[in-house]
This record gives C-alpha cells, structure tokens and sequence, in this order.
C-alpha cells in the first residue's frame, strides 16, 4: 500500500456499518441475471426522478446515476482482477480502489444506488452511496487512486500514480476509507469501502478483507464522492424525431451538459473536440437548438491562438499536476492538447451544417456568431479556424505532391481518431483528413462566404483569402484521393487473402468468392513518411460518403471493397471491422489484432457514420440504377450486422472471437485481453437516436431502428 499523502485527512465518512442492514444472498445475486437495465428511481426534492441506468459487459456492471449538482459511474469488476471505481464528469475526476488477482474468479452484485451530498468545511462534496454484494474468500487491497480521471486511466493501464496524489488509508476493523485534498488545497476525493459481515485486516504489509464465515457472501458498503464544482446536465436534450432506444438517450443524457460534452464514461469523462463535433454532426436531427449551440460552442470556446481545435483537456487536478511539473505553481487552470489535426478540418463542414443547412440553426445562425463566451465572439473564433484552415491548404493547391498534404504534427505518431500508435500503420499523411476533411472544410468556407454570415467578423482581405482557397476543394479532394490508391491484382489478393485468414483463424472461402476476378482497388489508411501508401483496408471511407459526393465508379468500386466478408473486406457477423491488415505486408497483421485498441475491432460510431453515408449518398438523384441498387444492399447489409450487436450499442467499441464458422462479440478489455477497456457508455456511439434503420425509415410509426 502508497502510504504518502497530501493535503489535509479529514474526519472519516460517516454510516460505515450501522446503515446497513442484512439481507438474503441469494436476493443479492439475482441481479446478476440482469443485462442492461435501469435502477429504481429515488425521488429528489424536486420530484423529478434521478436518471438511473446500468450496462453489463462481460465482467464489468456499470451503474450511472445522474441528478442535478451529482454524476457518477459505478464500476464493479468482477473475474480474477477485481475492483471498484467512480467516474465523476465533475472535474474529470474519479477514485478506484483494485485488489490483488484472486485464484478463483470474484463475483459482483449491485443492490442498490443512491445519491448523496454532504457539507465539510463549508464545501460541498457530491457522489454516491450503493449496497453490493460481493463472493470471495478474501480480497487482498493492492491500492486505492483518488484524483483526476487521466491518472486512474493511466493507473488502470499498469503506468503507475504521481506519489503527490497517493492517499493514506483509514482501517476500523469492518471499514477503509480514502480522503484527500486537490493538490492545492481545493476539495478533494473520497471513497471508503465496509462490510457489515466481514472485516478488514492488516496481514504485514498487506490489508486483506475476509467473511466473517468463509463461503458467505461479504454485504459491502460503498461511499464514493469529490469536491470539483459540478457540471450542468441539460433538462431538455432530444426532440420528437429521436428513436425511442432508452439505452441509448440514457448514455446521451449522461454525457451531455451544458457547459460541453463528454467523450465517454468511464476513461474520457470530459471534452474532446472530435468526439463531440462528429457526435453533433450526427445527432444534429434529433438535439434540441440549444443543446448544438452549446455543443459547438464549447468547441470554439477552447480553439488556440491560431484557430487549431483542441482534442482533449486537462482540468482539475490533472491540470494541477501539469502547472506544477511545468511552471513550478499549483494553477488549476486547463491546459488544451492540440496534437490532433482531424478536428481542425471537421470545425468548417459540421459548423455549416448546423448554421446554414438545418433551418432550426440557419434561423439563429446571426445571433449565435454575435455571442460571447469569454467576452470573444463566436463569429471571430470560427474565423480564426477558417483563416486557419485556408492558410494550411495552400501548399498542396500550389503544388499537390504528397509533402504539401497534412501530416501528422513532427514527433507524434497519432493526429486523427486512430490515435493508438499503430491506428494509421504507422503513417504520417491520414486519408481522412486529406482526402475527406480538408475538401469538405473548404467548401463550408465558400457556403459560409456565399451566405454573407462571415461579413462582420472578416477584412475584405481575408475574405479574399478565404474565397481563393474555397475554389480549390474540388482539385484537392480529387489530386489527394490518387495518392492514397492502393491496386492489387486479383491473384495477389487472393493470395493475401487466404494466407491472412489463415493466420488469424477465420475462414477464407466467403471472402475469396466475394473478391471475385477483378483487380482490387481501395483507398489506403495513410501515407507514410516515404508517400508510399499503407495498404490497410479501413472504414474511414464512411466518412467521404457522408461528407462528399463521389462518382458512381467510385460509390461501385468503394461500397463493393467495404461491403466484402472479412479478411477481403469489412464485414463481419457482428458489425463493421474499422481496419483491415490482409492487404499489408506479414509484419503489419499482428499490430492490427482484435486485441487492439484500433485493429480488426468494431467502433459503433464507424457503423454510423456509414450508415448516415450511405443514406445521404442514397438521397441524390444522379446516380445510376446499379449504382443505386449496390449502395442500397450496402445499405441492408450493414443495417443487418449494426442490430446483430444491438446489445453493445452504447460501448465505444468490441471485439471478436470465430468458432464455428461464426463471430461472436467480445467485450473490448472486459476480459483483461485487450490492450485497453472500452467505456460502456460512448458519446458517439449514441448516435443512432438519430439514425433510423431502412425499415423503421419506411414506417413512421416505427422508432426503433433495430427491431
């Protein structure tokens, strides 16, 4: 155990054992026969119940509770690797408490979940209180991490916890508790574990909790809380139009607040500019005007001096940490990350679609750039990213050869949402930002141009600037996309096909009739340092489907690429791979596992944001029948596999196992043999609220896209 602590320990939370009370078992564990579901609601002052909803993955249960000033995530991991731990989006703040691996798996049930604010030195503490039981001989306590969310995040990835943040646990016999201070002095975190039928004990350096009676399930007791100012959820979030799929605007609800959007619970409780500009752009039909006004401008409220679009921030006590390390002072204030290059490119086209192409935005469009936040306009900061954009476009429109195009920042090896170290294959010009985001930023500058809303807030000369690069998105998107083609003859396919599959145990012989005779042509993932393109198949192509308008020889030979049964393409039983390494050389395959973070896996929001392709590309009127009719069995299939995983909806990613002939979902991390953890609850795989199937399309009074 970290001994150290820092700050003030304060007297120890109250209620350890009298408020609990006895109770069967085996009532207890019957909750574990219950998959997602929603917990009793608690009634607040106000009447209005709590928002309460559980997710169970493999041997994970997460509870959320949301009400008012209080939002917190429970989780409660049972199997050999057990622990407990609390998210708060108040401060992107957490504490968690891990046990040594145990021999025999551990079971956890969740009883009960409540709220709960307390008062100590005149500040308030807000968190939660639940009952749970949990089956084990003994759990052996391996630490306890109380403070910022990035550093639980970290902790939980085997890196460690700055030794300032360790905090000193209190021991009476059937309790523990965990109290400290923010580094500087500002309320802190808390979390204390009891047992009213077992009791905690120090055995040398180790404290241990056992059963009273061995075989007897342990009644345990859980206070978690923290002291960072809390956010404001919203009290009206959806309109009429959003599917009736409770999971899913009960994940939304969770992670939406007024003041921004979180990425995701448990690991990105807090604004990143990406997640929250795609989550926007797709679930714009179905958010209320006030909830996308606040949503893109809590983007442009944390853009740099030069217009960039921060990806991540760090708040709280992680902010903290930085000043200290940095600047030797204990500042609270945020420090942005800007390494990201994608969502500068995604500001332009996701800001148009609001501002100028949804009525509901279009009618308040003048008064929402006329705004402030921080006393700047936001009619100046979406300027400042347009001039941005414009001014890193030039180069390639003067002299389009792979050095002009956007790379990755020098010294990063991430800069789009692959952001995992092997996500582009270890490239450095992405296809998506080049071939997809900057066309389309382009074309929103020269739509916000023609619209007179940039009037006000632009020189004549910057307009100028502005309406030379705009005439250039055309040349761009076309010049860019021939860089990234990757072309196989058939046998040569083929023969990657069948030794790929092979090796990672799958059958070959769907895919190989899907190849068919022709050459293969797709788009590949990146560029590397070289211009060489990477040959990795990868759905990023859903992103030109929703934001472009490709010919119909490219919608043929694309939609067909994508649509094939993996290893020849993306498809598989249970949704839509985001990669695919069969193509690239031996060396490549095994960075690109269903045990990585952006491998051989399914991201929900890479379905959707093909899914919302495909549909837009279905909208238009000059396409040919075939191509038509390709795009729309595209369509089919893919709506076929997004309801065959409609159990993980809200999960930010799975993974996969193949028996049988078969793929069966697996868990992302749930299991301990993955790279990472997926959170249960994803912003941007919420996104179907606003993503009818085909079917449900059909039938107006249908509101379930996956029936």
């Amino acid at each position: 155990m970290h001994l150290k602590t820092r700050g003030r320990t304060t007297a120890p939370l109250h209620r350890f054992v009298m408020s609990l009370r006895r109770r069967p078992a085996a009532l207890l564990a019957l909750a574990l026969l219950i998959m997602p579901a929603s917990l009793p609601a608690v009634a607040t002052d106000q009447g209005t119940p709590p928002l309460q909803f559980r997710i169970t993955e493999g041997h994970i249960e997460n509870a959320f509770y949301q009400d008012g000033d209080i939002a917190a995530h429970l989780l409660l991991s049972s199997g050999n690797k057990p622990r407990v731990l609390v998210a708060f989006p108040a401060g992107d703040s957490g504490v968690g408490v891990w046990f040594e691996p145990t021999a025999a798996p551990v079971r956890w049930t969740l009883a009960k979940l409540k709220g709960e604010h307390r008062m100590e030195d005149g500040h308030a503490w807000n968190g939660i209180v639940a009952d749970a039981n949990v089956i084990a001989d003994a759990l052996v306590l391996k630490d306890a991490v109380l403070g910022s969310i990035r550093v639980l995040r970290d902790y939980q990835l085997t890196q460690g916890y700055p030794q300032e943040t360790a905090a000193t646990p209190t021991l009476s016999g059937r309790s523990i508790h965990w109290q400290r201070n923010r580094l500087d002095g500002a309320p802190g975190y808390a979390i204390a574990l009891s047992a009213d039928n077992g009791h905690f004990q120090r055995d040398g350096n180790r404290i241990v909790l056992r059963p009273d009676h061995a075989g007897e399930a342990l009644r345990m007791h859980i206070e978690a809380s923290t002291g960072e100012t809390p956010l404001t959820p919203f009290s009206d979030l959806l309109n009429k139009r959003a599917q009736t799929d409770a999971r899913s605007q009960q994940a939304l609800q969770f992670l939406s607040y007024r003041e921004k959007f979180l990425a995701g619970s448990w690991r990105f409780d807090t604004y990143f500019g990406r997640d929250t500009l795609m989550s926007l752009r797709l679930l714009m039909p179905v958010l209320q005007p006030a909830a996308v006004d606040a949503g893109i401008a809590s983007v442009l409220a944390r853009l740099s001096a030069d217009g960039e679009v921060a990806h991540e921030e760090d708040i709280g006590e992680f902010a903290v940490l930085r000043h200290r390390k940095e600047q030797g002072n204990s500042s609270a204030e945020p420090i942005y990350n800007y390494v990201m290059v994608d969502d500068d490119y995604m500001l332009p086209p996701v800001a148009a679609a609001w501002l100028l192409e949804d009525a509901r935005g279009r009618t308040g469009a003048a008064a929402f750039l006329a705004s402030s936040t921080k006393g700047v306009r936001q009619g100046d900061a979406l300027v400042r990213n347009l001039l941005f954009v414009a001014a890193s476009s030039e180069a390639f429109a003067r002299k389009p050869v792979y050095t002009n195009l956007i790379a990755l920042k020098p010294n990063s090896p991430v800069g789009q949402w692959r952001d995992s170290n092997e996500g582009i294959g270890r490239g450095r010009y992405p296809y998506d930002v080049n071939a997809v985001w900057m066309p389309a930023a382009l074309r929103a500058i020269g739509s916000f141009l023609d619209a007179g809303l940039l009037d006000g807030y632009t020189t004549s000369d910057q307009r100028e600037r502005l309406r030379v690069a705009a005439t250039h998105a055309d040349d761009w998107e076309r010049k860019a996309i021939a860089l990234f083609a990757v072309r196989l003859p058939n046998e040569r396919a083929a023969q990657q096909v069948r030794a790929y599959a092979k090796q990672v145990g799958v059958a070959d012989a769907p895919a190989l009739t899907a190849l068919g005779g022709a050459a293969l042509e797709f788009p590949a993932i990146a560029l590397n340092a070289q211009g060489q393109p990477v040959p990795v198949m990868h759905s990023d192509e859903g992103f030109r489907l929703l934001f472009s308008r490709p010919d119909a020889a490219a919608l043929d030979r694309d939609v067909d690429s994508l649509m094939r049964p993996f290893p020849a393409g993306l498809m598989t039983d249970i949704g839509m791979l985001v990669a695919n390494p069969a193509y690239a050389d031996r060396d490549v395959w095994p960075r690109f596992g269903n045990n990585a973070y952006h491998g051989t896996v399914v991201w929900a929001w890479q379905q959707a944001v093909m899914a919302a392709g495909l549909q837009r590309q279905l909208a238009r009127s000059d396409l040919p029948a075939t191509t038509r009719a390709r795009v729309a069995g595209a369509q089919a299939k893919l709506w076929r596999v997004i309801c065959a995983a409609d159990a993980v909806r809200t999960s930010e990613l799975w993974s996969w196992s193949y028996a049988n002939g078969h793929y069966q979902i697996e868990p992302f991390g749930a299991e301990g043999a993955h790279e990472d953890e997926s959170n249960a609850a994803q912003l941007w795989s919420t996104v179907f609220l606003a993503l009818p199937s085909p079917a449900a399309a059909a039938d107006a009074s249908e509101k379930k896209s996956c029936r």
